[in-house]
């Protein structure tokens, strides 16, 4: 019956889909309710290892804490809540995630001895976002004490005019049964939120204090707080200054000498009553189990502990099978060994996605000294940023958008967000639409969108203060637009023959299915597209006149613009090596190329929406952008692409270091199979002693002088973002008839290979994926958990084996 019903909504929510597609005008703000009702609940907290929330602003909030409690010394140190870089954590992630049905997450707490498993779930129905649940579970480890206690704590909070309430009725000993909230918001209407006992096998700690009488731990422990909207989010440092008031009261009363045991002691007081943050408390001797489970007031029916072991199953299966589908991985990658670890990526990276909403500090000032028109100009800027006369607060604003890493990135980064797209435009096309959306609804009057999105003072507590202010003259990869020319490639390719199983294939394919919802998205989002390109244009501009720079175009030249001495954040590759010292006359080879790519973007959607003038501008700025990269940019003499600067006798100049600068026009697909530089660029791709390794690209040669110096951040290490743009480069060269097409494609096959294999066993060896990998010894580094752009290995495993053929081609 319970399974039943699940498939049931599930259907008429795809009927009702088909209904309004097959319609002869689409009806898209019906495809669009049907979607986020798919959308709206979800872990959108990923800076918690577990928290639930809306897609709505100053809603329902949820989160997750534990810890073992079986001393006193480090109870405070053992307690989970944010997720951290160095934790005692064995690994941890999703095993198998949907955006819009849900998943299975694991978390190995070495640290408290406990294996984690939370099973989240989505059952559709209703007007609010349907019913969700998610069961906790706790198993100890291998290595846990006979007797491990565990204290779990469970939190919901309401923000805004909603509210939210305990239904149980207070009692001094606890909550026996099932705890019970009522809540109410206009956006959410009302619903009931449960907090199971558990099934009978839980097992709690014994009566050993006389405290015990008046607080047994067989019953769960309910606390209710009113707290200011701002300050929810500290629901760990409320929490410890809660408990720290029951503490205090039970060593006043029993003393230091008969002190309850620590599990007895470290918990919360019950105090049901008037609040807008609940604490639910359990304690529990060994593993345990229970559930969360919300009812929608407007769903059909609520939610039970039997409908989430359905879904559990129902969900799981269907990852599994779409995973088969869309993302499988192909030779050599396609045997038993490679499974789980594809799975984990990619759920990790679409279990990244969050929601978030606040204010973001802002320099306004316009300072002339950020125009960067001085000699000496990095000095000047760097004063002006200290002034801080305009900087202020600005906001609220909205994102919806996946993460880099939950424990040190757990927020929006541009130029990220374009490669976390690429992976899950092939999962669903319509999600990532709206992801993009939500990134460019951000933009401001002048076409600017803040390369880093540090919304509210949640954000900002993971950023350290002089990295908080974002700047309306900063510019970052427009990564975003490799989407649309994804979203166009796939309206241009030739219809599938094999019909998906998936029930929300309708949903997820909506722009693909029906070519004209995507024009009218596109539609839509031009004016946003435009402001934006023509934006890049006027603040990145480079100087071709000043220094009679012999060029095709005396307009296309391009310099990042926030230029340190020894940093140019702005462009995503920070410390890689660069003119110095800095000079106003500057031309970067990398800037120049995505703004080539942009350009190809603006163009092919311009002809996708049918404005032809358009499109016949944008293909001259493109040609001009392509033949000036060859003109400013191209150095006979090293055989490679150099960023530019002028000497003291005021000529334009190249310097040149080898890397991932020298290659960024084949990266961004600006040269075709049979452009005269392709040979040398393999070669320098090629050659061990430059960029080649077993591991991946360098990010900087090996016989550059700057070759892990200093940070060495981009000075040496392998990056995947960028190896992928190689990868994908070398597999359209070897499908190109052309000199180095069979070149390519051997290039391709070892680079794909050196790639997967090393992600693949760094992640069997430490249980993470990193930022970015030793060029010496393959080892992961810097950020652990880094799901973002390192989970582009997925698309890499799915791409087309090439090495018994190079006539194969497949859609990337």
């Amino acid at each position: 019956m319970v399974k039943s019903c699940f498939t049931s909504t599930l259907a008429v929510l795809c009927c009702s889909l088909q209904l309004a597609l097959g319609a002869d005008q689409i009806v898209l703000s019906d495809n669009a309710k049907l979607s986020n009702d798919t959308l709206l609940w979800g872990p959108y907290r990923p800076n918690l290892y577990f928290g639930v929330r809306p897609r709505i602003p100053k809603s329902l909030t949820t989160g997750l804490l534990w810890a073992k409690v079986d001393s006193f010394q480090d109870v405070q140190n053992n307690f989970r809540h944010t997720c951290e870089q160095h934790e005692g954590m064995a690994g941890y992630g999703w095993d198998e995630y949907d955006v819009r049905l849900g998943g299975r997450q694991t978390i190995h707490d070495a640290g408290n001895f406990l294996d984690i498993t939370t099973e989240f779930v989505k059952i559709p129905g209703g007007q609010h976002g349907g019913n969700w649940g998610v069961r906790i579970k706790g198993t100890p480890r291998e290595d846990a004490p006979e007797h491990l206690i565990s204290s779990v704590i469970f939190y919901a909070a309401m923000e805004g005019f909603g509210s939210l309430q305990v239904s149980n009725e207070a009692d001094d000993l606890g909550i026996q049964g099932t705890v019970k909230m009522e809540g109410s918001s206009n956006e959410l209407g009302d619903f009931m939120l449960e907090v199971t006992e558990g099934p009978e096998s839980n097992v709690h700690p014994p009566a050993m204090h006389k405290s015990y009488a008046s607080k047994p731990l067989d019953r769960s422990i309910v606390a209710s707080l009113q707290v200011e909207d701002a300050n929810i989010w500290q629901a760990k440092a409320l929490l410890f200054q809660h408990m720290k008031t029951e503490v205090d009261e039970m060593i006043s009363q029993y003393g230091q000498e008969n002190a309850p045991p620590p599990w007895q002691i470290f918990t919360i007081a019950n105090n049901v009553g008037e609040g807008n943050l609940h604490f639910v408390q359990k304690v529990f001797n060994g593993a345990f189990e229970f559930d969360i489970m919300l009812s929608s007031g407007s769903a059909p029916e609520p939610v039970t502990s039997g409908a989430i072991s359905e879904a559990i199953k129902s969900t799981m299966k269907s990852f599994s099978d779409r995973f088969s589908s869309i993302l499988a991985p192909k030779a050599p990658f396609d045997k038993s060994q490679y499974k789980a670890f594809a799975h984990s990526m990619f759920s990790n990276l679409i279990g990244g996605i969050g929601y978030f909403y606040g204010d973001a500090v802002v320099d306004r000032s316009y300072a002339p000294e950020y125009e960067e028109e001085n000699e000496g100009f990095w000095e000047e800027t760097a004063e002006a940023r200290q002034r801080q006369g305009a900087v202020k607060l600005e906001g609220p604003a909205e994102l919806y958008t996946s993460i880099p890493s939950r424990p040190f990135f757990p927020r929006g980064f541009l130029w990220d967000e374009g490669f976390h797209l690429i992976p899950i435009a092939d999962w669903d096309m319509d999600l990532t639409l709206d992801i993009v959306r939500s990134w460019f609804n951000l933009m401001d009057e002048d076409g600017w969108i803040g390369r880093e999105q540090i919304l509210g003072q949640e954000a900002r507590s993971k950023v350290p203060q002089e990295f908080q202010v974002q700047y309306p003259h900063y510019a970052n990869p427009p990564t975003l637009f490799l989407i649309f020319e994804a979203l166009i490639d796939k309206l241009k390719a030739p219809e599938s023959s094999t019909k998906s199983s998936d029930p929300l294939e309708s949903i997820r394919s909506a722009h693909i299915q029906n070519p004209e919802n995507a024009k009218i998205y596109l539609r839509k989002l031009y004016p946003l597209l435009k402001r934006h390109y023509f934006w890049f244009r006027k603040t990145q501009w480079g100087d071709i006149k000043s220094y009679d720079r012999d060029a095709f175009s005396t307009k296309e030249a391009y310099r990042w613009r926030g230029r340190s001495r020894a940093h140019v954040l702005t462009s995503g590759l920070d410390d890689y090596p660069r003119p110095q010292p800095p000079h106003p006359g500057e031309l970067h080879t990398d800037l120049i190329s995505w703004i080539g790519m942009m350009t190809r973007s603006m163009r092919r959607i311009a002809e996708t929406i049918g404005e032809t003038d358009d499109a016949k501008e944008f293909q001259g700025y493109e040609t001009s952008i392509v033949r000036n990269i060859d003109d400013l940019h191209w150095s006979k003499k090293e055989q490679i692409y150099c960023d530019a600067t002028v000497d003291d006798y005021e000529e334009s100049v190249h310097v040149c270091h080898k890397g991932y600068i020298s290659i960024f026009p084949f990266l961004t697909g600006l040269l075709p199979a049979d452009n005269p530089r392709l040979g040398a660029i393999l070669d320098l791709i090629s050659d061990p002693e430059e960029l080649w390794s077993p591991y991946g690209l360098r990010s900087l040669s090996k016989s550059n002088a700057n070759y892990m110096t200093g940070e060495n951040y981009w000075r040496s290490p392998v990056w995947m973002n960028i190896n992928y743009l190689a990868v994908k480069a070398l597999y359209d060269l070897s499908q190109a008839v052309g000199p180095h097409q069979e070149r390519a494609g051997k290039l391709y096959s070892s680079l794909r290979t050196n790639l997967v294999d090393n992600v693949f066993h760094e992640w069997e060896r430490t249980k993470f994926a990193w930022e970015q990998y030793n060029p010496e010894t393959g080892e992961g580094q810097r950020t652990q958990h880094f799901t973002g752009w390192t989970s582009l290995v997925v698309k890499i495993m799915a791409m087309p084996d090439v090495s018994q053929s190079k006539h194969i081609k497949d859609e990337l």
